[in-house]
C-alpha cells in the first residue's frame, strides 16, 4: 500500500477507493503490457457480458498479447499469444480481443457445458453469429476442434446459462425441444412465452432461478401459470440442483411428457458431460488447475 494506491503487480498500481476497483485493476495491468495487449479468454468474455460457469475464487487476469510480443509472465496474469489478425474493440474504455479468439480461447480450456453457455450468450447477444465462429473455427487453432462441435447445439433464443444447461440435459436424454416457445390460445391470442417445450406437447420445462423467490416476480409467476392452465398447457419449473443433484426425478418427468418408458440409462452421458463440468467438485477440481497456469 502507498498512500492512496493499492499495488497491482510490480510496477503498476490502482488507487484504493476507485469506484470499479475491476475496471481500475485492469486498466492498471495495460500499463505494463505492451501495447496493442487486449483482455481475453474469462477476463475478455466477463467484459463482454458472456455467460460462464463457475470460475476460481480470483482467477488469473487473461490477456492476448500483440503479434511478435515477446512472452509476458507475471504472477496473477496469464499472456496468450495472438492468432488473428483482426482488431479488438474497445468495451468501457477497455481493449477486448475479438469475440471469435475469446471464445476460442474459452473452448481451449473450459468444458462443453461451460463453453457452450459463452456461445449461446454470444449469438443471443449479438456478438457473433454462427457463420462468423464457424469460419473462425476452420483453421487449424487451439479451441477450434471444441467450437465446431459446440456450433452444432448452440442456439441464439438462449436467455440465461442455465437455460443452456437445461437445454442440453433435454438433448443428452434425447428429448426434442424448442427453446423460448411461444404458447398462444386457440383465437391466436399470447399466453406466455417458455424456455422450453418438450416435443409436440403442451408442456413446458423452464429454469427456475433466484428472480422467481422475488415477491413481485413470484404473484407474476402465478398469474402467468393460471394463463397457462386456462389454455391447456402444464409448466414445470427447475433448479440446479434438479439439473446437477437429481436428475432423475427431471428425467421421469420428461420421459412421461413424451409417452416413453422410464429409463435411467438415458442418464449415463449426462452423467460423464457434468463430471467434466465446473458445475460439478470433480469437474471443478479438473478444470480450475487449468484456468489458473
Amino acid at each position: 500500500m502507498e498512500g492512496r494506491l493499492t499495488r497491482v503487480t510490480h510496477g503498476a498500481y490502482r488507487r484504493v477507493d476507485a469506484i470499479d476497483p475491476e475496471h481500475a485493476t485492469l486498466r492498471a495491468w495495460l500499463g505494463v503490457l505492451p501495447r496493442g495487449t487486449a483482455f481475453t479468454h474469462v477476463t475478455g468474455a466477463m467484459l463482454l457480458g458472456l455467460w460462464l460457469p463457475p470460475l476460481p475464487p480470483e482467477p488469473l487476469v487473461v490477456v492476448q498479447l500483440p503479434r511478435g510480443a515477446h512472452p509476458v509472465r507475471r504472477p496473477g496474469l496469464k499472456a496468450l499469444r495472438s492468432t488473428s489478425a483482426a482488431h479488438s474493440r474497445s468495451v468501457a474504455g477497455l481493449p477486448v480481443a475479438p469475440v471469435t479468439d475469446v471464445l476460442l480461447s474459452l473452448c481451449r480450456d473450459l468444458d462443453d457445458l461451460g463453453a457452450l453457455m459463452a456461445v449461446d450468450a454470444a449469438l443471443h447477444l449479438g456478438l457473433a453469429t454462427s457463420e462468423g465462429l464457424a469460419h473462425a473455427s476452420a483453421p487449424r487453432r487451439h479451441g477450434a476442434p471444441r467450437l465446431r462441435r459446440l456450433l452444432l447445439n448452440a442456439d441464439l433464443r438462449t436467455e440465461s446459462p442455465w437455460e443452456t444447461v437445461l437445454r442440453e440435459f433435454h438433448r443428452h436424454v434425447d428429448a426434442p425441444v424448442t427453446p423460448q416457445y411461444k404458447v398462444r390460445r386457440d383465437d391466436g391470442g399470447f399466453v406466455a412465452r417458455g424456455d422450453l417445450r418438450v416435443g409436440e406437447s403442451l408442456v413446458l420445462h423452464e429454469y427456475d432461478g433466484g428472480v422467481h423467490r422475488d415477491v413481485e416476480q413470484h404473484r407474476s409467476d402465478l398469474r402467468r401459470d393460471r394463463r397457462l392452465e386456462e389454455a391447456g398447457w402444464t409448466r414445470r419449473g427447475y433448479t440446479s440442483s434438479d439439473l446437477v443433484h437429481q436428475p432423475r426425478a427431471l428425467l421421469s418427468d420428461v420421459d412421461r411428457t413424451l409417452g416413453r418408458p422410464h429409463d435411467p440409462g438415458r442418464l449415463v452421458v449426462w452423467g460423464a458431460t457434468l463430471r467434466a463440468s465446473t458445475l460439478t467438485r470433480a469437474g471443478r477440481a479438473l478444470i480450475w488447475p487449468r484456468l489458473m497456469k
